[in-house]
């Protein structure tokens, strides 16, 4: 079985894989992953074009910096879904990104179409879009060790569930905290689904910050002017790694005097602390490694 170590996800970014402008774009941009999209973004009279140019452009190189390199694959009952899977499994790529799953029998039905198509190195995520696929995210984020990230799909999901999208996206809150505990019931990474409007900036922030506070992972995200904004809202500062250490000496000074509990600003420290402290210190360590440094857009 396949190890795949937690990566940080602050920032998904949807490609569209029939357009090579974008892919080698995209080789410099400041997401964690890069979605090599042969879905959505792709018209049908473009699917085959797509994914013959995808395969070409890493042929040439599958160099994208430090991002993680994903296929979004059309569904396996569609037209194309069988040979984008044939060709995504041979990609020097990192995971699959299957979409619109719904139940445990579907996931594992198309991990094992991957293993048949030689993709049994690869990692794989899943799609929630629905609300079947949200009913039945927890048993999709458990089914295998494969599953390495649930990503939401909240245009078609708001579509189906027949709500009108407001800013604070009230009529989707339930839904997004049922998939969060889905993924976390398992360990598992959780994305957020993409903000559409790209000219409002301040918008997208709000959306981005209010996924983090809800307890994602990161964003999708389809344009790369929304990059800043969602990397920022999804890196600790500085002042949260200050704390995170503190909470880790606090925690280790009292399991020395044989308390279980420890005081950081008259706040009682349960151990628990020590999981958020560590995620805290290594995801702010892993942005530092990209030179990225502390940014300044937000609070």
């Amino acid at each position: 079985m396949a190890n795949f170590p937690y990566k940080p996800r602050r920032t998904m970014i949807y490609v569209p894989a029939n357009n090579a402008r974008h892919i080698e774009k995209a080789r410099r941009l400041s997401a964690d992953s890069v979605i090599f999209d042969l879905q959505e973004s792709v018209p049908a009279s473009q699917k085959v074009e797509a994914r013959h140019r995808l395969a070409e452009s890493l042929a040439h190189s599958a160099d994208f910096g430090h991002a993680e390199r994903i296929v979004r694959i059309n569904p396996l009952n569609a037209p194309w879904g069988p040979a984008d899977l044939a060709a995504a499994a041979r990609m020097p790529v990192d995971a699959i990104l299957f979409p619109r799953m719904e139940s445990r029998e579907q996931m594992l039905a198309a991990i094992a179409a991957l293993d048949a198509a030689g993709g049994a190195h690869l990692a794989v995520m899943a799609n929630i879009e629905s609300p079947l696929g949200v009913l039945k995210a927890e048993e999709i984020a458990g089914c295998s060790e494969r599953v390495v990230c649930l990503v939401m799909g909240t245009t078609d999901l708001a579509n189906e569930c027949k709500i009108n999208l407001t800013p604070d996206r009230a009529g989707l809150v339930t839904a997004l905290s049922l998939v969060i505990l889905a993924a976390r019931a398992h360990r598992k990474c959780v994305v957020d689904g993409p903000h559409l409007n790209l000219k409002d900036e301040q918008s997208c922030e709000f959306a981005c910050r209010q996924a983090r506070d809800l307890g994602f992972d990161g964003k999708t995200v389809i344009h790369p002017a929304q990059l800043n904004y969602t990397n920022d809202a999804f890196t600790p500062k500085h002042f949260d790694v200050v704390r995170a250490k503190r909470i880790l000496t606090a925690i280790e000074e009292a399991q020395g005097q044989g308390r279980a509990m420890a005081v950081v600003d008259d706040r009682l420290i349960e151990p628990s602390l020590r999981e958020w402290a560590e995620r805290v210190i290594a995801l702010y360590d892993n942005v530092q490694k990209l030179g990225q440094g502390d940014m300044v857009i937000g609070a």
